[in-house]
Parts: structure tokens; sequence; C-alpha cells
């Protein structure tokens, strides 16, 4: 066994323990089908959001952990439910009267309120599989439209006439006496105005492969479950998917935990054997709420990465997948600097350290280099006093401070020069508040200044930040936190900030002490 597979076996990693779970399931037997298959589920019923991302993101990353430790070929499909019915409108999508008035209708078959697209369906799944294809995901792209039109399906829906009672006797249990009176698990396409019904079975001829029902006008329809003319409800379409594709994983959210007995006992009633799950907990927005694609609430994945790299965002959908996440933009800088943290200290690991690093699993194992010599807080700071328009105008700061940097050799860093310039004026300017200080923070920052007009140390940022601390202590702060955030109040506008000895080398002694001069004279606060 190898260094790497043998780290990967004993490693605490939840990829990787999710990883063995698979590989336990075919410790006796390869499966039969030639390889191992993953699948992630989305309802294209409103524009995808980071938590569609986060699902793909963290399945490729159990997928190429069970890679480390097997020799078992994988798949990976993205599944669209997009033959759902249109149950409510989007709040975040234009022409909404003419969605309303196709409301039930397969999400494939409701027009595009973009026109764009063929179908809103095929709208929402053209943006899910190109933020796919920006983070380089390797996965199938199956439409359901397609596998129930296409006779794909046909097998297991036949199967599933022949074992309509036992189906139904398992969605029943779990159904209130309202809903359960008219539940079938069936939904029929009506024949003419090809919304999907909900509506109870009158009989189901599983000789024929046929139901009869009545639409909402009391007519008789008889049709056969084959060719698209029928799908299944959404919950016993996860066991018969399962099934007819012989999935051996599937992630899903916390709030479907509860269906899982559901998912598992029909896919094993329809011929199937139930997939490994992982249940995350859910994303929410600043207010800690759901993230929902109807109301469009939450960061898009487009937003995040207006201010951050795709790497960012994979690393924070590593993180405690089992603890609820807030998707606000002030977690964008924080994941961004633990990134690059993780990267420089991954090369300095060895390989037991390494395959629980992030980074890993973010990178499949071939861990890149960082080049980010300035950090992304810093850089945020360095936005705020330089009053750079973009990259360009930081990086007389940056090679100052880091001479032998240059956007050429520092791509990474470049590219977050301007993220931060971008993400400073749209989310910390019109946040600033300024202050004066009180008369002991005053003496203090007039002797830094006069301190920093007598350096002669250069620009070494841990110097200056020693220096910065022996101010702060002569000067009597009881908490040096105190003097910090005094620095940070007075002359940034922010209650919190980089380490300051860091900043005073990269943004240069003498500008530091002009800013001191505006703080003290209240100039911050004026304009």
């Amino acid at each position: 066994m190898s260094a790497l597979r043998d780290a990967a076996m004993k490693s605490k990693a939840w990829p990787f323990e999710e990883a063995r779970k698979i590989l336990k399931r075919y410790e006796k037997k390869a499966p039969e089908k030639g390889y191992v298959l993953f699948e992630t589920g989305y309802g294209p019923s409103g524009l995808p959001h980071i938590g569609t991302f986060g699902e793909v993101a963290r399945t490729t990353m159990i997928r190429r952990a069970f890679e480390a430790i097997s020799d078992i070929p994988t798949r990976l499909i993205c599944f669209s439910d997009d033959m759902d019915g249109m149950r409510k409108v989007p709040e975040n999508v234009p022409n909404q009267e003419l969605l309303q008035a196709n409301v039930q209708k397969p999400l494939s078959a409701v027009p595009d309120p973009f026109g764009e697209y063929d179908s809103f369906g095929g709208h929402n799944n053209a943006m899910l599989r190109r933020f796919l294809d920006t983070f380089g995901f390797e996965y199938e792209f199956y439409s359901a439209t397609e596998f129930y039109k296409s006779g794909q399906f046909d097998a297991v829906l036949l199967r599933a006439v022949e074992k309509y009672d036992e189906i139904m006797d398992v969605m029943l249990k779990s159904l209130r006496d309202e809903r359960a009176a008219s539940y079938s698990c069936f939904l029929p396409l009506h024949p003419e105005t090809g919304r999907v019904l909900y509506v109870p079975m009158k009989s189901v001829d599983a000789k024929a492969g046929t139901i009869t029902f009545d639409d909402e006008e009391g007519r008789e329809w008889t049709l056969p479950v084959t060719g698209g003319n029928v799908k299944l409800q959404w919950k016993p379409d996860f066991g018969a998917r399962w099934a007819a594709l012989g999935v051996d994983f599937e992630m899903y959210g916390k709030d479907h935990s509860t269906n899982t007995p559901i998912y598992d006992r029909i896919c094993e009633i329809l011929g199937g054997k139930k997939p490994e799950h992982f249940t995350y907990e859910l994303f929410l927005d600043e207010n800690g709420e759901k993230i929902s694609k109807s109301k469009g609430n939450g960061l898009s994945i487009d937003e995040w990465l207006t201010y951050a790299s795709t790497e960012s965002l994979s690393y924070y959908m590593f993180l405690k997948p089992k603890t609820a996440k807030r998707l606000g933009w002030s977690v964008i800088p924080k994941a961004v600097d633990e990134y690059h943290q993780q990267l420089r200290a991954y090369h300095t690991q060895d390989v037991e350290a390494q395959v629980n690093n992030p980074v890993w699993h973010i990178h499949s194992g071939n861990v890149p280099q960082s080049d980010m010599v300035v950090p992304f807080a810093m850089l945020l700071n360095l936005a705020s006093v330089a009053g750079a328009a973009d990259a360009k105008g930081l990086w007389g700061f940056i090679r100052r401070y880091a001479p032998e940097a240059s956007p050429e050799t520092n791509p990474q860093l470049d590219q977050a020069a301007g993220f931060a310039v971008r993400y400073y004026n749209d989310f910390v300017a019109p946040k600033r508040q300024f202050r004066l200080p009180s008369d002991q923070e005053r003496a203090a920052m007039e002797d830094l200044s006069a301190r920093l007009a007598a350096w002669e140390g250069g620009l070494d940022a841990e110097a200056l930040q020693t220096m910065a601390f022996a101010v702060g202590k002569e000067h009597n702060f009881e908490n040096l936190r105190d003097w910090f955030k005094a620095l940070y109040e007075v002359l940034l506008g922010a209650s919190e900030g980089p380490r300051f000895g860091g900043f005073i080398a990269l943004y240069g002694i003498e500008e530091t002490r002009a800013l001191i001069a505006r703080g003290l004279n209240g100039e911050f606060i004026a304009g």
C-alpha cells in the first residue's frame, strides 16, 4: 500500500471517512456495473444558489478521496429534476405573469422568462452547468425530462406499477390523513394542458402498465406510465432513480434526513440497493434564514466569484459540513486568507497531515503553491487608505513591501488585489465609521508617529509590530486590543484590522505618519 493510500485509510477528514464507507460496500465484490456511481440531485425551480454548488463540490471531494483508496472506476451524475411541476413563481426572475400562466407545468415546458433558452428549466440547467464547468468538475449531466421521455426510466416505472401497493404503503404511513386521501406516487401529465396533476388513482393496471385517473374537471383518462406520460412524486422519485441508475452515494441537506428511510425502502422495493448517504447542515443567509432558490436570498455563485477565487469558495464548502453556515458577504475575506494559510502549510507537512488539509481535497492532491505574500485582509485595508481604483493602484505599495513580487509572478495576488478593491468599494467603504481619539489614544498615536519618524529598521513587519505593541504598553492600555482597536477606528474607520506592523510595512512609514496626522486632525470625520 502506498504512503498516500495508507494515510488516507486512517485520515479523519470527512471526505475520507465517507469514502471508506463506500469502499466497504464493495469489500467482498466489485460492482457489477464496473464503477462506483456518485449522484447529486438538483431541482431547477429557481436560479441555482451556492448550496447547489456545494453539493457537487463536496460530492467531488468524496469521489476523489475514494479514488485515493480504491482502484474501482467512478462516475458522477448531476441529475436535474426538470420534469417537476413549477409549484410557484420564483420572486427573483422577470416576466412574472408569463410564469404564473404556466404554473404546474414541468419546468422543462415552462417558457424561459429571460428569453434565452427553450424553457425555464433549460435556463437554470445551463446556469448550473456553467458554474460547474467554471470549477472544473468532472460530471455527466442528466435531465429527468430526457430520462422519462427517452424510455430510460421505463423499466423502473413498470416495476413501480407492479409494486404500487408496497410503495403506497410506505408513503401513506408518512402522510397526514388529508394528504393521504388524495396521494398517489404517480403524477400524470395532462394530455391536453401538459400540467403535472396531483390526483388520486382510480386504478393501476400492472399487466397493461397503465394508470387511470380523473382530471380536475372530472374527465377520466388512462395513460401508460412509460414514455414520459407520468412522473413520480419527488420522494418515490429519489428511490426510483437510485434503483434505475445503481447509485452508490448521494448527499443532501438536513431537511431531507427524515425521508431517508423512505427513499431507501422504495429503492429496495424497486430492486435496487440503497446507496450510502451524507446529510449536511443547511446554508443560511445573513439573517440566519434558509437560503431558497425561489426567494433568491443568500449569496449566489456569481456574487462570490465577483469578490474572491473559486478555490476560496471550495474551501468554505469543505469546512464543517455538519454545521449550519451563513452565506453572507462577511465570510469571504476570512475564507480567502484561511485558504492561502492552508496552501502554505501543505508543502511543509508530511503525508498524514496533507490528507487532512482542506487544500488536498480542493485540488485532489495536486496542490499549488500560494503566491499571496500579502493577506487579503491587508489588501482591503490598503485599498481603504490608497484610494485605488483597481489592482494596479495597489501594486506600487505591494512591490515596495515585497520587491520580488509582480502581477506576472504572483497571479493569485494580482487577482486578489483586484477582488480587494472591488470588495472594499462595495462593502467596506459604505460602512466605515471614523472617530476622534481619546486623550490617551491621541498621546499614544503621536508617540507612534514620532517613533516612526526616527525609525531605522526598514520595512520589517514584525519589528514594526513589536514597536507598536511597546507604544501601547507604555501608554498604559490595560488591554492592548483596545490600543489597536483605537488605531483601526481612528485611521481606518473599522473596529478590526490587520496586524498593524504589517500594515505599516505595506503602506509605508511616511504614508502611515501622514495617515495618523489626518486621523488626529479629524479629517476623516470631516470628509
